[in-house]
């Protein structure tokens, strides 16, 4: 499992950090980090939090195969 945010789309309303505390932190006034991975124990609160983000920032992403990189045509 693995999670994805954009953080350019991110306001830092820090939902996130309230309903998934271990995963999700803010520091300073807005700047949000993040573990891109976490265990199964917080998958219940990682789908909470990415729910209730109001900009839709956050994408859990529960696939195990490793993301595959796109070469560019030639030619």
């Amino acid at each position: 499992m693995r999670l994805v945010v954009d953080l350019n789309r991110c306001q830092g309303f820090a939902q996130c950090v309230f309903l998934a505390p271990d995963v999700f932190s803010l520091h300073g006034d807005e700047a949000l980090l993040f573990s891109p991975r976490f265990d199964e124990a917080q998958r219940d609160r990682v789908e909470k939090a990415a729910a209730a983000c109001p900009v839709q920032a956050i994408l859990a992403d529960y696939s195990d195969e490793p993301t595959k990189r796109v070469e560019p045509h030639v030619g």
